[in-house]
């Protein structure tokens, strides 16, 4: 007998394996995802402390707790719940389910034999069953429930086994298939219960595998394709970066950026439905009001304007219209549209990073650093042109401009807690201006941001003195973060300037990898520092501050090496217990391909901060390429030693500089430090050009 046969688990003592199985399968990497630390910057990093509460401070708290909710991924933490509960269920299935042993059929133990019992025990053994279970002997027990067809059964048994150890035909077939039939056929167990297929009811297994193989399936999986093809990099709709990139030229400025902004299709969300029409009019005339320090409240030029006035109604003229209220912090006196002002500013800010993304792609410094500006505007709220100083409490633009006086910039941050402070306090406090308790509040707040500033930066590369053409090159950028208005700030450590290399054998410090004990532990390692939390009091996101170093060709107006962000550090920025700045040098490294031939090449370095207006840094900075030929004779110059005393030159050096009555002397190796002064690309932090100034052009140098 041969073929297949198939099994349902009638006794259900399978099924909860199967259902626990696939039930895990798909529960335990999503409880993963559930319970993996949050990437919100605002589980870790630190907060600047203030007391300050802005306008509409309620609307701005509800949408951040509304964004908050949102990132709770409640409906996966439903799922995780309910896959537990199933699998509880199952594992509780599982132990109390009574099992099914299945038996090995063997003959000895049908007959009631030893496995040694000889031919003639068995022949002997089976002449007295015979007697005792013959059909034709005996008659059904009721008492013992038998039947005619169990003791039939039970005789067919009896006389297998018998035959099994005794004729050679039914024996060879035991001993190769395990059964005196010869071979059995191959069962497959299907762990589901057999009722779900009978009694009429395989119709509807057929219609659940149809719903969930013909419909859900592909629902899932297409959902998610489209909904990945949607999307670009930066998590910005592809036909929102399609009208971006229709929006791009060469000379846009940041007003421009922002009419560009309004193209975005997730603001369909937002003002979906009557939104795009409602207080349309009232947020134009506040918007469009006159006044100063700005032509108009909202920050906007006579072009910015125009642009705005020559859309057509709809949702994007009002978007553009709510960031400009936005930028001006201008009261709309209507809590829908003031609602609305707070909502578009995370939408723009992530249409701006897929601008930036399109700028970068072409390479013109002018957009990329426009882009990176518009960025700190919206971050901080504050329209193209205006004064930094409008990032403190309570410093309105009035405000501004009294201090500022007649000046033809802005003053700067530091420009400003740099003053003397009975001036600086003449300046801010008085009739019309800030009270002492608004002062005080700013001043503290002014002494936390955390504020780059650049000490030295230079070329370099690893384990090398000099640089070659198509080498790999490292951007060294070593600086300090000292808050505006710090007092009593350490002079600079020289040795902190330099970057030393590791030792030649250290090949886990060469590739960055961990570093490992003699007995192959990995050695614990500081983690890297997160800067405080961006004050960004109008802006309804926790967002952390990032600096992007990169460098520019001024002749050409291009990018010469992208952007390198960094969002961490190595060392701490302030005292966890005092919270004063602790003015650690911190190391920034970009790596990039040197030129494929020997020349200076003359770079402009632009470090932006993307959440502080007036905190970037431009300085040039000068890239030494020599020929590798002329670089190796300079090396194998360098390495010829002294000659030894046990030659005759080196004695005759010797009697030249009385070296004989003692040890000669060890030759000096010269310091890598003076090797790559001489020879380093770089320049001096006191070199650095601030260019804080929200009005300065940053484009030429």
């Amino acid at each position: 007998m041969s073929g297949t046969d198939y099994s349902y688990d009638e006794q259900g003592q399978f099924f909860p394996f199967f259902v626990l199985t696939v039930v895990g399968i798909v529960t335990i990497p999503l409880t993963y995802s559930v319970l993996k630390p949050s990437s919100d910057p605002g589980v870790t990093a630190p907060r600047i402390k203030t007391d300050f509460q802005p306008e509409h401070a309620d609307l701005i708290d509800s949408q951040r707790k509304a964004q908050k909710r949102r990132e709770r991924k409640l409906k996966r933490g439903v799922a995780v719940v309910a896959g537990w509960a199933i699998m509880a269920l199952m594992a509780y299935l599982i132990i109390v389910t009574a099992r099914t042993v299945p038996k090995i059929w063997n003959p000895y133990d049908i007959l009631g034999l030893s496995d040694s019992s000889t031919e003639k025990e068995i022949k002997s053994h089976y002449k007295h069953l015979a007697p005792k279970f013959h059909p034709d002997k005996i008659r059904p027990d009721p008492a013992k429930n038998q039947t005619l067809e169990s003791i039939n059964d039970y005789w067919v048994e009896l006389t297998k086994a018998y035959k099994a150890l005794t004729d050679e035909e039914i024996r060879n077939n035991y001993q190769q298939y395990g059964h005196p039939d010869g071979k059995q056929s191959f069962s497959i167990g299907i762990a589901l219960p057999k009722f779900i297929v009978t009694d009429g009811n395989g119709k509807y297994v057929i219609l659940v595998y149809a719903a969930l193989l013909g419909v859900l399936l592909p629902y899932l999986v297409g959902s998610w394709w489209y909904g990945t093809q949607r999307m670009s990099k930066e998590k910005v709709l592809i036909e929102s970066a399609n009208s971006l990139f229709r929006e791009y030229s060469e000379d846009i400025t940041e007003g421009g950026i922002i009419s560009a902004l309004s193209t975005g299709v997730e603001f369909q969300q937002t003002l979906k439905g009557d939104k795009a029409e409602s207080g349309l009019e009232r947020l134009e005339s506040r918007v469009l009001a006159e006044g100063e320090p700005f032509t108009y409240v909202g920050g906007l030029t006579a072009k910015d304007r125009t642009k705005l006035e020559d859309l057509e109604g709809g949702v994007r003229r009002k978007a553009l219209g709510l960031l400009w209220g936005y930028l001006g912090r201008v009261e709309l006196d209507d809590t829908a549209l003031n609602q609305a002002k707070i909502q578009v500013a995370p939408i723009a800010s992530a249409l701006n990073a897929s601008f930036n993304a399109i700028a970068l792609a072409f390479g013109s410094t002018g957009p990329i650093l426009a882009s990176f500006l518009t960025a700190q505007n919206l971050i901080q709220a504050i329209p193209p042109g205006a004064s930094p100083l409008l990032q403190l409490p309570y410093i309105t633009p009035a405000i501004a401009r009294a201090i500022e006086g007649d000046a033809k910039t802005h003053l700067t941050l530091q420009q400003y807690m740099q003053l003397p402070e009975p001036y600086r306090r003449k300046l801010s406090v008085g009739k019309g201006l800030l009270t002492e308790s608004q002062y005080k509040t700013a001043m503290d707040l002014a002494k936390q941001l955390p504020r780059l500033q650049v000490e030295k930066a230079f070329f370099k590369v690893t384990g090398e003195k000099y640089i070659t053409p198509g080498s790999l090159v490292s951007f060294v950028v070593k600086g300090r973060f000292v808050p505006p208005g710090s007092q009593n700030v350490p002079e600079v450590n020289e040795l902190d300037l330099e970057d030393v290399d590791p030792e030649e054998g250290d090949l886990d410090a060469i590739l960055g990898r961990q570093k490992k004990t003699s007995k192959g532990e990995k050695l614990k390692e500081d983690k890297p520092v997160q800067p405080p939390l961006a004050y960004a009091p109008y802006y309804a996101r926790n967002c952390s501050p990032r600096w992007n170093v990169f460098l520019t060709d001024s002749k050409q107006g291009k990018m010469a090496v992208p952007p390198f962000t960094f969002v961490a550090f190595d060392k701490p920025i302030f005292d966890d217990e005092s919270g004063k700045p602790t003015f650690n040098m911190q190391t920034l490294k970009a790596q990039f391909q040197a030129p494929p031939q020997a020349g200076h090449y003359t770079f402009v370095m632009h470090l932006i901060c993307d959440s502080y207006v007036g905190f970037d840094t431009k300085m040039e900075v000068t890239l030494v390429v020599d020929e590798a030929a002329k670089a190796a004779e300079i090396e194998a110059e360098d390495d010829i030693s002294e000659p030894d005393e046990d030659s005759l030159a080196g004695q005759m050096n010797a009697l030249k500089t009385g070296g004989l009555t003692g040890p000669p002397p060890k030759k000096k190796k010269r310091p890598v430090t003076e090797e790559s002064s001489d020879e380093e690309s770089g320049t001096e932090g006191e070199e650095a050009e601030d260019t804080s100034e929200t009005d300065t052009d940053t484009d030429e140098e």
